[in-house]
């Protein structure tokens, strides 16, 4: 099930960011998709499923916090069991590892998230939406974004010119961004889907 957006059409009328309610709203999706994404976690309070990578220690640190409940832990598809939920992280005796130096995956489904959207991430989302409506409103996705530099007199443009400065899509957020939202929310692991 989709998750409802992490900005209102409320929150963009606040900022004068207005235009077609349904243009906006699939913008609303779309920023916080990525936002989440980025993220690795739904931010907002969710019961959800992840995919963490296992590790050699007891302590497996989740996304989504604050973490308020586990319902099911698999390791490479084998229940767990031998688990408790303590501060957000999960305890077990034994490695989070299926075999001791081999990969493992920790699939785990659990309830997570602030109880309200900070403001901050409301105010991302918000500004995503009034970035992609701008460059819709300047002749659409087809346009370049990669504009760093204009120069007036004896015209020209600069654009970014290495893959790591270019951003795909209007909606993707600088690598900066990302790290800095995987660092606060628990990141790195895969959000598979969402019940609200």
């Amino acid at each position: 099930m989709a998750l409802d957006p992490l900005a209102t059409l409320e929150d963009l009328t606040r900022r004068k960011i207005t235009d077609d309610e349904e243009l906006l709203t699939a913008l609303l999706r779309a920023a916080s998709a990525e936002v989440r994404n980025a993220a690795g976690s739904p931010i907002k309070r969710a019961t959800f499923t992840a995919k963490i990578p296992g590790v050699p220690r007891q302590w497996l640190t989740l996304p989504g916090q604050p973490v308020t409940d586990v319902s099911e832990v698999k390791l490479d598809g084998e229940p767990v069991t031998d688990y408790r939920l303590v501060g957000g992280r999960l305890f077990r005796r034994r490695f989070w590892q299926a075999h001791p130096g081999e990969p493992s995956e920790v699939t785990v489904t659990m309830t997570g998230g602030m109880a309200e959207v900070p403001d901050d991430i409301v105010d991302l989302v918000c500004a995503m939406v009034g970035h992609a409506l701008s460059r819709i409103n300047e002749g659409g996705y087809e346009t370049r974004h990669d504009l760093i530099a204009v120069r007036v007199d004896d015209y020209s443009e600069q654009y970014s010119s290495t893959a790591e400065e270019r951003l795909a899509g209007v909606m993707e957020l600088p690598r900066r961004t990302r790290e800095r939202l995987a660092a606060r929310f628990g990141g790195g692991a895969v959000v598979l889907g969402a019940d609200l």
